[in-house]
């Protein structure tokens, strides 16, 4: 686990106290069933060994058949739902057919009344335990949060009236209560007021669910506000991150390639047609090193990572004493590990220029003057117009580069007529992919008509080294750091509850707010800033976090939503808006 920090170390250090060690015993060995959703919890925070160290000899699905073992007593750890209720219901239902020893029952979240009441039908004295340990969050990163929310999107924004989007948004709030138990922290909530009324709503709700929380919480009887602040924001906010090409590594490689649940498929040597994984996750240092730079970056350490990778071969066929050989071995496997490493982030770095060097290029000049507004040399781009053309008549491009094109121009005009959008989509040749333009509405985004709206201003980066063609930077970005330095407009961000003076400048926050005398000493500690998205963030976005955090050593900006949204996935989410609802699976467990 050396190499999980933050969030992911946090929620198994969590796991390891209230469940593990809740129920421990000196050399006793336990089995651990877990549900669907609590399976992709630990697989994201721990490893089988970690798992051993704690006296679990077996991990089962608890959903499937399995044998008894009546001496030995099983730890439920599942999520609170009926399925998973009635599973252990039916293990310990009549005295001759227990399946363990006994039953030490923690659920994920809070567990309603009627399930808790199934449990009566157990055998008696069988359950000794029962309690909620509040982590119904994933940690995806040292610094990154999801939810287990997969049709968030299409609940949140649909137009059809059927979608049950309350329940989604109580399902939301109290998964991020969750998150801020497990960080021990009671933030201040604020929320961005435009462009729908999404924020607003979940702010009043977490808010509201963090109060309760707080007052149940039998170790704090009313925990006051901690120095650490919510802020949460909907996906319309900034329309433009979610469809640009961007060429930063992480960003870039789950844009333009095939990875599927973080693993991707390559060939490391042209004459076998053998294919090798490499899965992309923090356990690897040189990704967590090299994912946040730009490929122009990356491709500069790679020489350095072939040099390498080239004498660990040599040191393999040079002269081999007894004594070498001995000590090579015993480095091999850790060898070994570190080439195919490097074999995988060569690869990916080489697939990635390949687009690249293909039409990207130009495309990527074409996005960014859309995007920012002004070209290269920063004079002001007068027709949007004229920038957009070359690409609709690219016979080269597919239809969703076009798309991706056309939205920015959309975007940086704030609308257009309805003529003019009849007439792009004919341009593009798109005719039966007119939603995906025409639904944005739906998230907020003016497309027609124009809406009259000033857009914010951005914040100076003009003296900030840049890429030209990376001159974009994610609007998120701005708000992170006019949030540290006190420069949010409290009319543009209200406030649901009082924030800690540290984080308010002036003091004058709302009615609500206690006299908050904070020491200098108390300052110099590390402050959180959990950042919210409702509908979906970019790797772009999460990158921001990152930088952030590390130019300011006074605050970790943790950074989290119902999903991560790719150019791809984003476009075929709005464009199903109007589509009757299938439901997604609301999991996948990883073996």
């Amino acid at each position: 686990m050396a190499t999980d920090k933050g969030l992911k170390s946090t929620v198994w250090l969590k796991i390891k106290t209230e469940v593990l060690d809740d129920c421990r015993r000196e050399n006793e060995w336990k089995i651990l069933l877990l549900d669907p959703f609590t399976t992709k919890l630990l697989t994201s925070c721990c490893k089988m060994t970690d798992l051993l160290q704690e006296g679990v000899t077996v991990v089962e699905d608890l959903y499937k058949q399995r044998q008894p073992v009546g001496d030995l007593k099983a730890i439920y750890f599942i999520s609170p739902n009926e399925k998973s209720v009635d599973c252990i219901v039916n293990d310990f239902n009549s005295p001759s057919s227990c399946k363990y020893k006994a039953a030490y029952i923690y659920f994920s979240d809070t567990c309603p009344d009627n399930l808790f009441g199934k449990l009566k039908s157990c055998q008696p004295k069988t359950i000794k335990r029962c309690k909620e340990i509040n982590v119904s969050f994933f940690p995806k990163e040292s610094q990154v949060f999801l939810l287990n929310v997969p049709d968030a999107f299409h609940m949140l924004y649909s137009p059809d009236k059927v979608v049950d989007k309350e329940s989604a948004m109580q399902s939301i709030a109290q998964q991020i209560v969750t998150l801020c138990a497990t960080l021990d922290e009671n933030p201040g909530v604020r929320y961005k007021r435009e462009p729908l009324d999404n924020a607003e709503e979940l702010a009043n709700l977490v808010e509201e669910k963090l109060v309760q929380y707080y007052k149940l919480d039998e170790r704090n009887q009313c925990k006051e506000k901690s120095q650490s602040q919510l802020l949460i924001l909907d996906r319309g906010f900034d329309p433009v991150s979610p469809v640009l090409h961007e060429l930063t590594f992480q960003a870039m490689i789950y844009d333009v390639l095939p990875i599927e649940e973080d693993v991707y498929k390559y060939k490391s040597d042209s004459e076998t047609s053998k294919e090798n994984e490499g899965r992309l996750d923090e356990s690897d240092e040189l990704w967590v090193k090299v994912r946040h730079r730009h490929i122009a970056d990356v491709l500069e350490e790679i020489p350095k990572l072939v040099k390498e990778l080239s004498s660990s071969k040599k040191e393999a066929e040079g002269k081999l004493s007894i004594n070498s050989l001995s000590n090579f071995m015993k480095k091999m496997p850790h060898v070994r590990k570190q080439m195919s490493k490097q074999t995988l982030h060569v690869s990916l770095a080489e697939d990635c220029m390949k687009k690249f060097q293909g039409n990207l290029e130009k495309l990527c000049k074409v996005e960014q003057d859309l995007a920012v507004g002004t070209d290269v040399e920063g004079q002001k781009v007068k027709e949007h117009m004229r920038v957009l053309l070359p690409v609709l008549l690219n016979k080269d491009l597919d239809k969703y580069d076009k798309i991706r094109a056309i939205l920015l121009y959309i975007f940086v005009e704030n609308g257009t007529t309805q003529e003019n959008l009849d007439r792009l989509i004919q341009h593009a040749k798109i005719e039966g992919d007119g939603d995906v333009l025409k639904n944005w509405k739906y998230v907020g985004v003016p497309i027609v008509p124009k809406s009259s709206q000033r857009k914010p201003p951005r914040r100076d980066r003009s003296r900030e080294e840049t890429f030209q063609l990376s001159r974009w930077t994610p609007v998120i970005k701005d708000v992170i750091e006019d949030n540290i330095e006190n420069k949010l407009d409290s009319r543009e961000w209200p406030y649901c509850s009082e924030c800690p003076a540290a984080w308010n400048g002036s003091g004058a926050v709302s009615a609500r707010q206690k006299h908050n005398t904070i020491n200098r000493e108390d300052k110099k500690t590390v402050s959180k800033l959990i950042i919210f998205v409702l509908g979906g963030i970019t790797y772009s976005e999460i990158r921001c976090a990152y930088e952030v955090s590390q130019a300011n050593k006074f605050v970790q900006v943790i950074i989290g939503s119902t999903h991560i949204i790719t150019p791809k996935k984003m476009l075929d989410d709005v464009k199903n808006l109007t589509k009757p609802h299938v439901p997604k699976e609301t999991f996948t467990i990883m073996e």
